[in-house]
């Protein structure tokens, strides 16, 4: 099963430090993937920055962020410009958007389940813990409390 930090969070929710690059590569180095939520604000001359931050764009990441650790995000994008520039970057990112659809299909055909829409086989079950969600059938979860879910 894979095991997703819902905004780096794995062991319960700190929102100061969610999407945070090095609370990031923290749930990475602690063998973690990691949801992020992604915005991209474009510039003059068809050239534009990537954000992480949940509500507003806070955290200044490059490319590179992204490419290296490319096998590990699950890219939430928080705005068109987001998803469009992921469609268009050239790289495999594994990228979707949503707002409150029951599911949701990730870049890589990954079935995003929103919290509460348990069981759906081969899905990622979003925030199990908060409707106690059967999650016996799924492929991954995503949780603030990931550590959790590690013998599951």
């Amino acid at each position: 099963m894979i095991l997703i930090a819902h905004r780096g969070n794995i062991r319960g929710r700190f929102e100061s430090w969610e999407n945070e690059p090095t609370y990031i590569d923290k749930a990475i180095k602690e063998g973690f993937d990691v949801e992020v939520d992604v915005w991209f604000k474009p510039t003059d001359n068809f050239g534009g920055m990537l954000f992480l931050g949940h509500d507003d764009p806070q955290y200044g990441v490059d490319f590179s962020w992204f490419r290296d650790r490319i096998s590990k995000l699950w890219i939430h994008c928080k705005n068109v410009e987001a998803v469009n520039y992921f469609i268009y970057c050239g790289y495999e990112f594994n990228f979707f958007w949503h707002q409150n659809d029951d599911i949701t299909l990730t870049s890589k055909n990954y079935i995003w389940a929103y919290p509460g829409k348990q069981p759906i086989k081969n899905s990622i079950s979003v925030m199990p813990e908060l409707n106690n969600d059967d999650v016996s059938g799924c492929f991954g979860v995503c949780s603030d409390y990931i550590e959790n879910f590690i013998k599951i």
